[in-house]
């Protein structure tokens, strides 16, 4: 999947549009969430893609939703870790929103897109996690998407790739949020990894519920982390997700826990597991198995099992799954998967958990051990808030 997070993507167009004033915002009717139905106008995932890199790695105007999401673990000489989180969402409010010209006489700041993006920081040793959010429209340069090169923004945020078509070509990613500025260097390990049929990810019976999908499950990065105004040089592995459709999640499904992981093997596990509104798991969950070499093949929901075996709790009271025990019969793999710091909340729009963890377990009676991130969405209830903007309205999930 890794982020069928229609819903919340929707809902916070919707309040980015408001607080922008969007001259183009389409009828309320077009971006209600339904049961996975694209909105007239938009393309939809019915069929497996034909990728093409570099130029996937860049927008598909003519769908209605995309994200770029990076998470990472990073080690400093002196021994501290960092967990990273830096996405970029896109989101059409017109069909064909970056393909049409704007009319001659229309308003520089007028728009047919919006960009949000969320950065966060697990600053282990010190105990802390950080987050920050920006949103802004699609005009005057503020924010936007190309591709060959690769370049997503908003503001002073941006994840850039080279134009060459080889695959090892060097991303670069750069956020800021007070008192932490990271600056990294990535370069991917090995080829994408097409995740579903062939870059289908279906979410549900219905046919619009999919997105296509691929993941660079092994980054090797390099970089530093201003934290306080000292800088602190760090290395380690990345996981890149990319998604696009125009679809969302059925009407049953409420969210879903989301598991990359990178064993010490070189072998690495992607599965989201949907949960519907009766806390039971959707059975289109699914996930891939990537090898060492780089062969993948996918997983079904009947061939993970996932036992959550403790719990933590905010001072709101949202209570989230904090330990797991994955099982993986057909691959001998049994992992056990411990978050590094017990808090890694966003506060956002709409509140979710995501977090860097550690693993341990085996894999055909010989231990294996390995790091990772989990996102946990749909556990936070709905809330009336205001957010940074001032914009009323019911924005959780």
């Amino acid at each position: 999947m890794r982020r069928s997070r229609t819903r919340a993507v929707i809902r916070l167009a919707l309040a980015g549009a408001a607080a922008c004033a969007m001259s183009a915002a389409p009828p309320p009717a077009q971006l209600r969430p339904g049961a996975g139905l694209a909105p007239a106008g938009f393309a939809q995932a019915l069929a497996p893609w034909t990728f093409a890199f570099p130029r996937d790695h860049g927008p598909h105007p003519q769908f209605r939703q995309e994200w770029w999401y990076v998470s990472g673990n990073l080690d400093a000489a002196s021994g501290e870790r960092v967990g990273f989180e830096l996405t970029f969402f896109r989101f059409a409010l017109q069909p064909g929103a970056a393909l049409a010209p704007e009319p001659a006489a229309a308003s520089a700041w007028r728009t047919r897109e919006i960009y949000m993006a969320h950065f966060a920081i697990a600053d282990v040793q010190r105990r802390r996690f950080r987050f920050a959010r920006k949103l802004s429209r699609a005009a005057l340069g503020l924010a936007g998407a190309q591709a060959a090169p690769l370049h997503v923004w908003i503001d002073d945020w941006s994840l850039e790739g080279a134009a060459e078509a080889v695959f090892a070509a060097p991303w670069r990613l750069r956020a800021a949020q007070p008192g932490y500025e990271l600056e990294l260097t990535l370069q991917a390990q090995a080829p994408p990894v097409l995740n579903g049929e062939a870059g289908l990810s279906r979410k549900s019976g219905e046919p619009g519920d999919a997105t296509y999908y691929y993941s660079i499950p092994r980054l090797s990065v390099r970089g530093r982390l201003i934290r306080e105004g000292h800088p602190l040089g760090l290395q380690g592995l990345a996981w890149l997700d990319r998604e696009w459709g125009s679809g969302g999640l059925s009407a049953p499904e409420v969210g879903w826990d989301w598991f990359a992981l990178q064993l010490n093997d070189g072998t690495a596990l992607m599965f989201y597991a949907l949960r519907d509104r009766d806390d039971t798991r959707d059975p289109h969950s699914a996930g891939t198995w990537v090898e060492a070499a780089g062969r993948s093949r996918p997983l079904s929901n009947e061939e993970v099992s996932i036992e959550v075996t403790d719990h933590w709790s905010n001072a709101q009271g949202t209570r989230y799954p904090a330990l797991w025990r994955l099982r993986v019969p057909a691959l001998a793999l049994e992992l056990n998967v411990r978050p590094v710091l017990a808090d890694q909340e966003l506060r956002t729009t709409p509140d979710y958990w995501e977090g860097a963890v550690d693993v341990s377990g085996a894999r055909a009676g010989r231990s294996i051990a390995g790091r990772g991130y989990v996102e946990l969405v749909g556990y936070a209830p709905e809330r009336p808030r205001h957010d940074e903007t001032g914009v009323p309205g019911r924005l959780g999930r």
